[in-house]
């Protein structure tokens, strides 16, 4: 096809001309072996777009010399499924069926392809962006391998990006076209690991070299400035890739990591996730950080001023939150004391709270000796601390029972001592109360 873009020239024909995807398509890897052995199974593939998931349906395809057909499981229905099935009967051979958005699939689809798929009339290559153990119907995905693309490098890209210039482009221009070196770098790196919006971009600043007064076609850094004006953000909010940048994001603030977290932060900033942000934030200032320091307030604060600054301007205070939680303390006492607690309730163990401390609001709760004994703290004030005293609050059976257990991390060391202090007293006066009676 003489005007087809560049892109769809470029497809491979067999599976050894695709690039990258060395862990599943090199010689001794699975997908390479099924395919050149003759022994096709149903497959999934999955990978963010642009990854080459229709180039290596393709590819097998070429590779075990079968008939390929491709629909899309959004704007094609069963009827279209029925025409594939009965020209792969006329022919009496199996036909490779690419089926791009396969998480799409609706139910009647689904269940008219599953008995074609078992008996080999058709051999499904399908495509998706989404996490197939999420997306896909269970009976699809029992009946297929699953197999996930990794991003392309830039080197990928740059290979790419010369080979189409070598094999396509040259012929087109009816001579050797010239790429900068730094152009070259630039068109992999912006293409953000698509390897068909490096081919469009490729194919672009070849037509705007090729309308300038030349006398040869060179391709120049700033040719390819002109033509990707912005990067290829590598985030999908509606699919996995937005999800693993938040993860990442979390997890590089759990661990400390100013420069990693700062990457996912601007990652979530030019997708304009600002509520994902927000809610990772607070989940790591209360979650990660806990009671080791005292950001509550803060994050809050500067959350609050990144909405009221808007996308642009609101990073400022989000680079501030991001770094300092990044290097604060952490300790996660807090969740892990509420989550034992919760055990012990789920345990279904029996849970008698103390007389003294029931309602004693209504008539009749004295009678039932609900509240009577009860101290009240503030009466009886310690120095600085304020109101406490020694009574019990846990059920007697699990008076020593503690569910927050700190260590001596950041302000927590406070914490554990007062706790300490207090627990010992408690439960020591309340043995002696039970010895006396």
């Amino acid at each position: 096809m003489k005007h087809a873009p560049l892109a769809f020239r470029m497809q491979p024909k067999t599976i050894d001309q695709v690039i990258g995807q060395k862990h599943i398509l090199n010689k001794g890897n699975p997908l390479y072996e099924m395919v050149t052995s003759g022994h096709l199974s149903s497959v999934i593939l999955y990978g963010r777009p642009g990854i080459g998931k229709t180039s290596i349906a393709s590819a097998i395809a070429g590779t075990a010399k079968l008939p390929f057909r491709k629909l899309n499981a959004v704007t094609n229905n069963k009827k279209d499924l029925e025409i594939v099935v009965n020209e792969a009967k006329m022919m009496n051979s199996s036909i490779v069926l690419c089926v791009d958005e396969l998480h799409r699939f609706s139910k009647t689809q689904i269940e008219y392809l599953l008995p074609f798929i078992e008996k080999g009339v058709l051999i499904l290559v399908g495509l998706t962006s989404e996490n197939p153990y999420h997306n896909i119907n269970p009976a699809i995905r029992s009946r297929c391998v699953i197999f996930e693309l990794n991003p392309l490098t830039e080197e990928d890209i740059k290979f790419g990006l010369k080979r189409a210039i070598e094999e396509d482009l040259n012929d087109l221009a009816g001579s050797t076209i010239e790429i900068d070196e730094d152009a070259l770098n630039a068109l992999s790196s912006f293409s953000g690991g698509d390897m068909r919006a490096a081919l469009n971009y490729l194919e672009l600043s070849y037509l705007t070299a090729s309308g300038q007064d030349e006398d040869k076609i060179k391709i120049t850094l700033d040719i390819v400035k002109k033509v990707a004006q912005k990067n290829n953000i590598q985030i999908d909010k509606d699919g996995d890739g937005h999800y693993n940048t938040l993860s990442a994001f979390h997890k590089s603030m759990r661990g400390g990591d100013v420069d990693a977290s700062l990457l996912y932060l601007a990652m979530l900033l030019e997708a304009g996730d600002l509520k994902g942000i927000y809610r990772r934030i607070i989940c790591v200032c209360y979650e990660d950080v806990g009671l080791a320091k005292n950001m509550g307030e803060k994050v809050l604060a500067g959350i609050q001023a990144a909405e009221m600054l808007g996308l642009r301007e609101g990073r400022i205070p989000l680079a501030n939150l991001v770094i300092e939680l990044c290097l604060s303390p952490k300790s996660n006492h807090a969740i892990l004391a509420i989550d034992r607690a919760i055990d012990f309730v789920r345990s279904g163990k029996a849970i008698n709270i103390p007389k003294h401390l029931k309602d004693a609001h209504y008539e009749g709760a004295k009678n039932l000796g609900n509240g009577i004994g009860y101290i009240y703290p503030h009466d009886h004030s310690i120095g600085k601390f304020g109101g406490w005293v020694p009574q019990q609050y846990l059920p007697d059976n699990i008076i020593e029972t503690r569910f927050y257990q700190p260590d001596e991390i950041g302000q927590e060391e406070m914490l554990k001592r007062l706790n300490t202090k207090f627990k010992n007293e408690q439960i020591r006066q309340i043995k002696e109360q039970r010895t006396n009676k």
